[in-house]
């Protein structure tokens, strides 16, 4: 049946009969006996008496109900696809921005090493369905090379917590950054060096995490901010939260507060 709303379809249909035409695919709503409302796709053709002369109509209703639902969820996972394809160029550019070495082999290292750490949090997406990525999932990822089975190098506690994706990706940019430096020049750098790694989320919403070295060579603070600290701060800003970083003669203490 037709419904009251679209009472003004039938008129135009059956003028356009008149004239001789054939409607085609005309995509509208029509009503169940029940009340319920579906989409169907109407083909409509003039019907000729014995002399040619119009005298009626034929009509063909098809329920196209689930290929429009399809059609919906198509469009609706192409606007999300596009949403986290931007923001995955972003978050590259961002990296490529603010990447510096001295030569142009070590800028590519620094790059690559950057751009696969969102590859490996990207990864966790996947299984989870783009929910997200747990923290101690992205911190295993990410310091893997460093973690044995008495977990003595690498240390972590914090309770089970959730990132979306956005916050996912900052966070495994930043662990991979402190674990190269660390690696390089800290901690890591000596067989008995140790990190300690912790994280907490605030009833606001608010996640603290606190890396922490230890028994590494001694530090100095530097006199000038180096690349890795401004690519931490810088990928931490984006996402309204900060970054502090504290160079006691022990070990790098960082800790980073962003809202999730």
């Amino acid at each position: 049946m037709i419904p009251a709303d679209r009472q003004s379809e039938e008129r135009e249909i059956l003028t356009r009969i008149r004239r001789g035409e054939r409607i085609d695919h005309f995509e509208t709503i029509r009503q169940r006996k029940d009340g319920g409302l579906i989409a169907v796709s109407l083909t409509i053709s003039p019907v000729k008496d014995a002399s040619g002369k119009i005298a009626g109509a034929s009509k063909i209703a098809r329920d196209i109900t689930e290929q429009k639902r399809n059609h919906e969820q198509i469009n609706v996972l192409a606007r999300e696809a596009e949403h986290r394809s931007k923001n995955i160029l972003s978050n590259v550019q961002a990296i490529v921005n603010l990447s510096q070495s001295d030569t142009s082999e070590g800028l590519k290292r620094a790059i690559s090493g950057r751009i696969q750490a969102m590859s490996n949090v990207h990864s966790l997406f996947v299984q989870a369905r783009w929910i997200g990525a747990e923290v101690s999932v992205i911190a295993k990822q990410e310091l893997a090379p460093y973690l044995d089975e008495q977990d003595a190098r690498v240390r972590m506690e914090g309770l089970e917590t959730v990132l979306e994706p956005t916050a996912a990706q900052a966070v495994a940019v930043v662990l991979h950054e402190l674990a190269t430096n660390a690696s390089k020049y800290g901690a890591l750098s000596d067989a008995k060096g140790r990190v300690r790694l912790t994280w907490a989320r605030s009833d606001d919403g608010q996640l603290t995490l606190r890396w922490t070295e230890l028994g590494g060579p001694r530090v100095n603070k530097p006199e000038r901010k180096g690349f890795g600290s401004r690519l931490i701060e810088g990928t931490i800003s984006q996402l309204g939260g900060n970054a502090r970083f504290d160079w006691r003669s022990e070990g790098l203490v960082c800790e980073i507060a962003v809202r999730t």
